[in-house]
């Protein structure tokens, strides 16, 4: 098993814990506490640092699709979720229920959203982009503001729109 290592991004979101190896990115995720020892950033592996770049070019709205290779462990159907979700377009959203009949069981909306609530891969697995059925912004591990900020962020960079909600 390859050595995982790990960074901190200072985001326009508050600070992103980015963990992986020099082959895949397994975490990117919020983290509400300021790091006392963010690591030696001459270590990383180049994949780190590529993710790094990747998301401050996102974050400047430069970069619409990440590509990276992603591994985190999960379930057959954890990873069916995240797959779907990988293909929701910038600056798009679409409904749990929609999220569920992708998946082939429109009754099967709690179970994507706990799946969708278990990526460890955020804004990069854009998890952000669901939304409830009623169009209202429900659940997001990293907060509600961060959502709504994640959502802004693209609508205004794909559409031109100042505010979506």
């Amino acid at each position: 098993m390859a050595e995982t290592f790990t960074t901190y991004y200072h985001s326009p979101v508050g600070l992103l814990k980015i963990a992986g190896t020099p082959e895949y990115i397994s975490e990117v995720s919020f983290h509400d506490v300021t790091q006392k020892n963010e690591g030696n950033k001459k270590h990383l592996p180049p994949m780190l640092i590529q993710c790094i770049e990747q998301l401050i070019h996102y974050f400047h709205g430069e970069r619409r699709i990440f590509e990276l290779p992603i591994n985190q462990p999960g379930t057959a159907f954890q990873k069916e979720v995240w797959n779907e979700l990988a293909i929701i377009p910038y600056g798009r959203t679409i409904s749990y229920m929609e999220l569920a009949i992708r998946t082939g069981d429109s009754k099967a909306t709690r179970a994507v959203a706990n799946a969708n609530g278990k990526n460890n891969v955020a804004i990069i697995i854009p998890c952000h982009r669901v939304i409830g059925s009623n169009g209202e912004l429900t659940g997001y591990a990293g907060g509600l503001w961060r959502k709504k900020w994640l959502l802004e962020l693209e609508m205004k960079v794909a559409h031109g729109v100042q505010t979506l909600f």
